[in-house]
This record gives C-alpha cells, structure tokens and sequence, in this order.
C-alpha cells in the first residue's frame, strides 16, 4: 500500500521542512502519529505509535523509525527499524520539497506500508483520510 498527497504551500522550504524533518513535531499536525518519543543512540530514532479510527474501532501500531535520509530543506525519510533481530513489515514514511515555478514550496508525503494488519480497501480510507487531514492541519500551521 503506497498512500501519496502533495500539498502547495506560501513559504520558503526551510519553514515547511521545520515540521517534517523530526518525527517528534508530527503529532501538532497529523492525526495517524499518537505519540512519538526520542531515543537514545548514534542514529536518529523515535518509537511511534500509530493510531487509526475504524467507526468505534482504533487500530494501534508501535513502531521503532529511524531517520534513514536527511537532506536539508529537500528530503526527510522515516523507515521502521526495529531492533529485536526480527523480520517486521515494512512502514516507510517520505517528506520531498520541492520549489513550484511559481516559487511556492511544493511538499510531497508519501507513507509506504506492505504488511497486512493494515491493508485492506477499508483501512487504506482511513489512512488516506489522516494523511489528507494532516496535510490541511500542515498547511494551517505554515500558513
């Protein structure tokens, strides 16, 4: 499942990148990222817990992330990786900017995920619908 939204924003890219290029600012603005905590360690990394409405129904994943890409003001790329030595599926969450000819900054989430706890039509709305919604409560942030 690959979910992608694009958002056009009126600020200089530096401004937009300040809210996606740490995980732990993801909780002000989208609504799929419940909690988020640091950790310790040589490489940028945050426990995430997911969280997700169904009707009355809430769908919770933990997940370790690590930063895995970081070019300033262009490209922030988040990827589970879990250190218990186990296969995990894959959840890869990709922040690109880029600058319209207009001049606008143009930002481009893409939130990757190939296992199955998560998949289905039903739930890939839900997912669709958080990643929408948080790029609107983005925008409002920035703008």
């Amino acid at each position: 499942m690959e979910i992608v939204r694009s958002l056009t924003a009126d600020v200089a890219p530096h401004e937009l990148f300040a809210h996606v290029d740490d995980i732990a600012d993801y909780p002000a603005w989208m609504p799929l990222i419940h909690e988020v905590e640091r950790l310790d360690g040589d490489t940028p990394a945050w426990t995430v817990e997911l969280r997700a409405r169904v009707g009355p129904f809430a769908r919770s994943k933990r997940l370790r992330m690590e930063r895995t890409r970081l070019e300033q003001d262009r490209v922030a790329v988040f990827e589970r990786r879990e250190a218990d030595g186990r296969e995990h599926s894959e959840w890869i969450l990709r922040a690109d900017l880029d600058v319209a000819a207009d001049g606008r900054t143009v930002l481009t989430m893409t939130l990757s995920y190939d296992g199955s706890l998560w998949a289905g039509p039903i739930l890939e709305r839900v997912l669709d619908d958080q990643v929408r919604r948080g790029s609107d409560r983005l925008l409002a942030l920035v703008s």
